[in-house]
């Protein structure tokens, strides 16, 4: 069930600024001559659905759930690929500003929906049971089978590794891509798809200025992952559960709603980012939560099609109170109920050593970790005179500071005005920082 959204809330959701600009025209009563909102039992509201006048004889079919499984959803018969697309985000606009009221009667395109959502719902709240396998013995086997295959491939990239330090690095920039992909290769054989596309990324380490460092880096966090792989339950069980996702033996969200630690916790939502899925047409969505009793950081990762945007389950900005179901690995996340969405506050920060010291204890469990969220409180862009590169840091009040990813951060600039402020983002040491949000000077949160 969701509260009355102000405009702001229902701008914030606008996934660019063309559809904001185009949502503004439709969002207007003569655009919607049916509309209406759906009520939750124990009051408020559960939907808003409409139908807006298009330039064709039919009208768009919109409607909006508000407190449906994996949080707000968005269904439209228009083929923009933007979620949400702009009739989504104008009859929010005019829920929002109570031009929309509840009706008894709804269309049975409405009602189809809904219900639809609800079974699905349901069906995901007796998953725990329903995930279990019907014949364990049986998935038990082939998860040793696996798990054996996996180790003969790690066994023998093992020796490949060897080989490549026996023979030296001077060589290395005359390789062909040829000489990587067999190793890849025989890693996808032995069903080790992780550890393949970390051989995957070694050409390219083997690029540039300081490639040997680079590379020689690269080789020695996959000798670590295979020496920790050989280790097996003698690891921790977070690092254990890092080292099987790295290889590439996977853990379906049915197996961790069934038997996955479990935390109910106010989350705080820090803020996401978006990237290519590495050798795929699709993009993967980073993110981030901190639970605000229990100080744990969480990790929502969904997908889409390129040209797509990924689902976002919750908003940056906003406190969420749920449960989390967590992958052995101890970070990524799937949300085992809704729960309820309020403003929040800015998220605590720190300084530049604290974020620093968040990072290392996130690779003291999880060593191949290569990006964290951090909290900076009272942070400034700043550029550095000296570089002859032009490159722009966050600075904290003690005069530390990080290079950010992005040489221009001119939306960051745009919101802050150049002062101090509290501002997430993702730390990458190869990379730099990346804000994610920023907290202007009334406390309102800005994705980036």
């Amino acid at each position: 069930m969701s509260d009355r959204w102000s405009t702001d809330d229902v701008w914030a959701l606008a996934p660019d600024a063309s559809s904001r600009k185009a949502a503004l025209k439709v969002a207007k009563e003569g655009s919607w001559p049916e509309r209406g909102v759906v009520s939750a039992p124990s009051g408020g509201t559960s939907a808003v659905w409409g139908e807006c006048k298009g330039s064709g004889s039919k009208p768009y079919l919109t409607a909006v759930h508000l407190d449906g499984d994996g949080g707000t959803a968005y269904k439209c018969s228009c083929p923009s690929r933007k979620i949400p697309c702009k009739h989504a985000l104008a009859l929010l606009a005019l829920w929002a500003q109570e031009q929309v009221v509840p009706r008894e009667e709804r269309p049975e395109w409405v009602a189809k929906w809904l219900s639809g959502r609800a079974a699905r719902k349901a069906r995901a709240e007796g998953g725990a049971s329903a995930a279990a396998p019907a014949d364990p013995e049986r998935a038990a086997a082939t998860l040793r089978e696996r798990e054996e295959s996996v180790g003969a491939g790690m066994d023998e990239l093992r020796l490949w590794l060897h080989d490549q330090i026996d023979a030296g690095l001077a060589e290395v920039p005359k390789y062909g891509y040829g000489h990587w992909d067999r190793m890849a290769k025989r890693l996808v054989d032995a069903k080790a798809g992780g550890a393949s596309a970390l051989v995957s990324q070694l050409p390219g380490a083997a690029r540039g200025d300081g490639w040997p460092e680079r590379l020689l880096e690269r080789l020695s966090l996959l000798h670590l992952l295979v020496g920790a792989y050989r280790a097996g339950d003698a690891l921790g069980e977070r690092t254990r559960g890092a080292v099987r996702a790295r290889v590439g033996i996977t853990t379906r969200a049915e197996d961790v709603l069934a038997g996955g630690e479990r935390v109910h916790d106010t989350w705080r939502v820090l803020g996401w980012r978006d990237t290519a899925a590495a050798e795929t047409d699709m993009r993967a969505r980073r993110l981030w939560l901190r639970g605000v009793g229990t100080g744990r950081t969480a990790l929502s990762l969904t997908f889409a099609r390129t040209g797509q945007t990924p689902p976002t389950p919750f908003r940056a900005g906003t406190d969420v109170t749920a449960e989390l179901a967590f992958y052995p690995d101890g970070h990524r996340v799937v949300p085992v109920r809704d729960g309820d969405t309020a403003p929040a506050p800015p998220p605590e920060g720190g300084m530049v050593a604290e974020a620093l010291d968040a990072f290392a204890a996130a690779v003291a469990e999880d060593p191949w970790c290569d990006t964290w969220p951090v909290v900076l409180d009272r942070a400034a862009p700043a550029r550095a005179v000296p570089d002859r590169e032009g490159r722009w840091y966050l600075t904290d009040p003690d005069g530390a500071a990080l290079p950010l990813a992005n040489a221009q951060p001119w939306r960051l600039l745009a919101v802050t005005g150049g002062h101090p402020a509290t501002v997430a983002a993702e730390w990458s040491p190869g990379e730099g920082l990346t804000p994610i949000a920023v907290w202007d000077r009334n406390g309102k949160a800005v994705s980036l």
